[in-house]
């Protein structure tokens, strides 16, 4: 179920003479594309009884780069043609001065397919749409008298790229995405206190808007908000942590995983820079970064400067082994490109990004975890935080987590941040629990102004004395 295709070299633009002003942009460059999109993308929220939200939109455009050194010029447009890419040649060319580079390699081919090219937005009509999420808050109100307000959010998007390289080489991807959220909040004795869940995937919406799919998702969010209802004030101080599976890996993706991208480390900003072949995280951790997962959120078959996705190593029992790249930065650290060159838009140059980013699973049973926590908190769901790149510092907020004393698990808490930095806290994991999890599909991940989605995900893991910031103990 697609619309009519996106075929700017058939209806706005001569193939060859946009091929001849892309090499006269990179003439004496060492890389450079021309980048053509076409994306829509569709959000409708029906919150406290009514619609809220319905949008649509939709885009086009090019962004054309060239690459000299350390250097990139970029020149973007919402109009394709001839015109507008002559005006983007001079631009570019900035970057390139009298030359002097050698072209690089094209990047691998490969004949792979990730996800369907089906368009999400068309398999639901709006009116359809609209029912479910009215059926959606109708059925949350029904579970519980508590319940105050609900909120329901379905959106999709349908992108498609074309690459053009200088060699001649045109890689084309069509990616979908699709989300379903369901919040709810409850209140009791004058305290109110929210519930939220959801999830998506490069998948239509066909999975997402069925009642096998969203009821369990309503009861979630549902069991989210009244944990918090009676949640005490968090305690506050240095103690043992263990985290849950699955979205609990934003702590990863972040206080780690941003530490890993090639562009930090080649110029020295990461904490982990110059760390390569080095220990540095405890025995049994091991961290990938897979783009390759069919139908993930963060799954890209082709980057976007056309390489290959592919599954990276990162972390390889506690030593560091490799860092996620774009084509420019391995190149000037005289490596191969990793397919981790991602961008927000055509409006944007690429850089590396995350994709899927995943520590493996150990061989501890999730509840030995718990059990050997003497004095401690059990975080199992995960709000927003804040990362300092240079140094891994971190601060992250939670929303479901658990008083522990002598192995018990008490009474939920509310207020809990963790405060850390990822390097020390790869270090003091004491324990990896053998559920791995990735998370339901809800992961944006913001780098330089630019937004990409991404997945995350881990087993449960002991991480010993991490400052938890709460109320006074």
């Amino acid at each position: 179920m697609s619309a009519d295709p996106f075929r700017p070299f058939e209806t706005n633009l001569d193939q060859e003479a946009a091929l001849a002003l892309l090499r006269e942009a990179t003439a004496g460059a060492d890389d450079g594309e021309l980048f053509l999109e076409r994306r829509k993308s569709e959000v409708i929220s029906f919150d406290d009884g009514r619609i809220k939200t319905a949008s649509f939109d939709a885009s086009e455009g090019f962004g054309l780069r060239a690459v000299r050194d350390e250097t990139a010029g970029y020149a973007h447009s919402t109009t394709i043609d001839e015109h507008a890419m002559k005006r983007a040649v001079s631009t570019a060319r900035l970057a390139v001065g009298d030359g002097g580079g050698t072209m690089a390699d094209a990047p691998a081919g490969t004949n792979r397919k990730l996800y369907s090219d089906d368009d999400p937005m068309l398999q639901a009509t709006f009116p359809a749409k609209i029912d479910l999420l009215r059926e959606i808050d109708e059925f949350a109100r029904a579970l519980d008298p508590r319940v105050v307000q609900v909120s329901a959010t379905v959106a999709a998007s349908h992108q498609e790229v074309l690459i053009l390289r200088p060699e001649g080489t045109l890689v084309t991807d069509t990616r979908p995405m699709s989300r379903l959220n369901v919040s709810v909040i409850v209140e009791e004795n004058g305290k109110r206190e929210s519930g939220g869940m959801g999830g998506g995937g490069r998948a239509g919406l066909i999975g997402l808007i069925g009642r096998d799919h969203w009821e369990p998702v309503v009861h979630e969010a549902l069991r989210i908000a009244l944990v918090n209802l009676d949640a005490e004030p968090a305690p506050a101080g240095v103690m043992d942590v263990v985290l849950g599976p699955g979205w609990p890996g934003i702590l990863l993706h972040e206080a780690i995983g941003h530490g890993l991208e090639g562009d930090f480390n080649r110029k020295g900003s990461s904490a982990f820079a110059g760390l390569m072949g080095q220990q540095i995280a405890a025995k049994g951790v091991t961290v990938l970064d897979d783009g390759t997962i069919p139908d993930r959120r963060g799954s890209i078959t082709v980057d976007d400067e056309g390489t290959p996705s592919a599954k990276n190593t990162l972390i390889e029992d506690g030593v560091l082994v490799g860092y996620m790249q774009d084509r420019q930065n391995a190149r000037l650290m005289g490596v191969a490109p990793t397919g981790n060159g991602r961008r927000e838009s055509f409006a944007h140059a690429p850089m590396p990004r995350m994709t899927n980013t995943y520590m493996l699973a150990g061989n501890t049973a999730p509840e030995a975890l718990v059990a050997d926590l003497k004095d401690g908190i059990y975080a199992v769901g995960f709000g927003g935080g804040q990362v300092d790149i240079t140094n891994g510092k971190f601060v992250f907020s939670c929303t479901e987590a658990y008083r522990v004393k002598d192995g018990v698990v008490g009474a939920p808490v509310k207020g809990a941040t963790l405060i850390g930095d990822g390097a020390t806290a790869l270090k003091q994991i004491r324990g990896i629990g053998n559920d791995l999890a990735l998370d339901p599909g809800i992961g944006n991940c913001g780098k330089a102004g630019q937004w990409v989605p991404v997945g995350v995900g881990q087993p449960s893991l002991m991480i010993g004395g991490l400052t938890v910031g709460g109320a006074a103990a």
